[in-house]
């Protein structure tokens, strides 16, 4: 496994990747939903290329960069056992240069939801992943359905962009309970992480609804608020049953929506999501 810093040694060693090359982005302290794209990318793929980078554009003011966790050698460790190819881990100055001064945005798409709340934010995944699929070449790009936003973002991306890649995106892994796995869970204390499962239940009940008749999306938005009020330590950023592709919102749930929330739970902001289908 090579451990490579500078972009200039990524393509030295890029040609000695024959065929298909699979690429996992992340942002580094690995769990169980990361793991799981790379075993889809070893799996599809004749050779694998994980990038860790905690993006600075991406995060907002008061957000939790500095805080984000972090543990590089854990990582490398998780992905040598993985069979990783190459483990790509730049530095700021390496990505974002001095004078650096071009921007990817993606409309529509990123005007809701965590577009809405974090504003900025999608403009800096749009343009590390931009950043990252231009210096890689890969063949395909694994993203996590617990994302859903990010990964409806990155195939608008690709598509408009004319970008010679295939998208996949790979089912939520989730804790026994329904947790979704995420980083951002280490900041749950034991009571608020009990507390946490309300996302589930409250995304359970939506999908329940939906599958016994219920198409008025409102009525289903409401049931899941219901939910989520019913556990004082959770506070609702939002709550969403959108076209599954353009993430309008819904006032009739037709063949296929999405159903997705943000919520606080003390420090941590959580986000899930399923499809309606």
């Amino acid at each position: 496994m090579h451990v490579v810093r500078t972009i200039a040694k990524i393509r030295k060693l890029r040609p000695s990747l024959t065929g298909s090359v699979g690429l996992v982005p992340t942002m580094g302290y690995l769990h169980q939903g990361h793991l799981a794209l790379v075993k889809q990318a070893r799996m599809e793929n004749s050779a694998v290329v994980v990038s860790i980078y905690v993006n600075p554009p991406q995060f907002g003011p008061g957000e939790d960069f500095g805080a984000y966790p972090r543990d590089l050698r854990r990582d490398l460790e998780l992905l040598e056992q993985e069979k990783t190819d190459i483990v790509f881990v730049p530095c700021d100055e390496e990505m974002y240069p001095p004078r650096f001064g071009s921007w990817v945005n993606v409309e529509k798409v990123t005007e809701s939801l965590e577009g809405a709340s974090r504003p900025g934010h999608f403009r800096g995944v749009a343009t590390v992943c931009a950043k990252l699929f231009n210096i890689v070449q890969p063949t395909r790009a694994y993203f996590g359905q617990k994302d859903a936003q990010q990964a409806i973002v990155i195939k608008r991306l690709v598509a408009d962009l004319n970008m010679n890649l295939e998208v996949v995106v790979v089912p939520t892994v989730r804790e026994s309970d329904g947790l979704a796995v995420s980083s951002r869970n280490i900041y749950l204390s034991p009571e608020e992480r009990q507390a946490a499962t309300v996302l589930f239940k409250a995304l359970s009940l939506a999908k329940q609804l939906w599958q016994e008749g219920e198409k008025d999306g409102e009525k289903i938005r409401r049931q899941m608020v219901w939910v989520i009020q019913r556990e004082p330590l959770a506070k609702i950023d939002y709550v969403s049953i959108a076209d599954s592709n353009t993430l309008q919102e819904l006032k009739h749930v037709g063949r296929c929506g999405l159903a997705s929330l943000a919520v606080r739970i003390g420090k941590a902001r959580l986000i899930d999501n399923v499809i309606l289908e």
